[in-house]
């Protein structure tokens, strides 16, 4: 796929992964989207992109997924229509099961799941109407392997999962692609901003995060990923990857490795 012209729209884009690929996909001659809550951070972005007078912002917050629709109507009118969308905002967790509240549990998927697939659902017409389009998700290694401290969160990108192969079946005729993409550990703000059991965020770095891949090496593989219309990749550090096959081949070996892994 050429990106040459194309109008691309990511989500959380304001830092991090998001970030990272609107200033990757930057440089390939295309028309950006950036959306996320913060306005101010968003415009900090626009500034550092390439060609900055063809990327426009649309503050958002995905946890108000019922105004998906508004949205959408706003991002098609900035260039005149949408080619890719990427779905990435999220939010992570770090608690024990025993020790989340049920409404961190809610959150989580509020964002995650539902201001994701609300979003899709209101930009999918678009796509079916003019027989084209690329929708990309960017869920997580635990959207396949589970492990502690992450109960709600690997449930809700288990369910990413679950909606967008479905979804991919259903519009193969109208020519729109679906591509997930499945982050290892990247060192990102994203254990900082992690919910812990009562709500509140973690504020602290992992170490495992922070040992992570960089952003823009994410970013590069990702933008690959996508040019090449994927339909799943895994981008992470040699144990995730064999994680992920350990899960299929050998569920018994990861379960006992699961127990004793340090995930933070």
């Amino acid at each position: 796929m050429n990106f040459t012209n194309k109008t691309i729209w990511i989500t959380g884009a304001s830092s991090g992964i998001g970030k990272a690929l609107a200033l990757s996909l930057s440089k390939k001659e295309v028309k950006l989207i950036l959306s996320a809550r913060n306005s101010k951070q968003l415009e900090e972005v626009r500034l550092l992109c390439h060609n900055p007078e063809q990327v426009k912002i649309l503050a958002m917050d995905l946890a108000m997924w019922k105004n998906a629709a508004h949205w959408v109507k706003t991002a098609l009118d900035l260039f005149g229509g949408i080619d890719i969308l990427i779905n990435n905002a999220g939010i992570s967790q770090r608690s024990l099961v025993v020790e989340t509240d049920l409404k961190v549990d809610e959150r989580i998927f509020r964002v995650n799941y539902f201001g994701t697939v609300a979003l899709t659902k209101a930009l999918l017409p678009h796509f079916i109407k003019k027989k084209a389009g690329h929708i990309v998700v960017v869920t997580s290694v635990v959207g396949r392997v589970a492990t502690p401290l992450r109960s709600s969160y690997s449930a809700s990108k288990h369910a990413l999962h679950g909606f967008f192969d479905s979804l991919r079946a259903e519009v193969y005729d109208d020519n729109i692609s679906i591509t997930l993409i499945c982050p290892g550990f990247v060192n990102t703000n994203i254990s900082k901003n992690a919910l812990i059991g009562d709500g509140s965020e973690q504020g602290t770095l992992d170490t495992a995060t922070a040992n992570g891949l960089s952003p823009d090496y994410f970013a590069k593989k990702a933008v690959k990923a996508i040019q090449r219309k994927k339909q799943e990749v895994v981008i992470g550090g040699a144990l995730e990857v064999l994680a992920v096959y350990l899960k299929r081949f050998f569920p018994l070996i990861l379960a006992k490795m699961l127990r004793k892994v340090n995930v933070t």
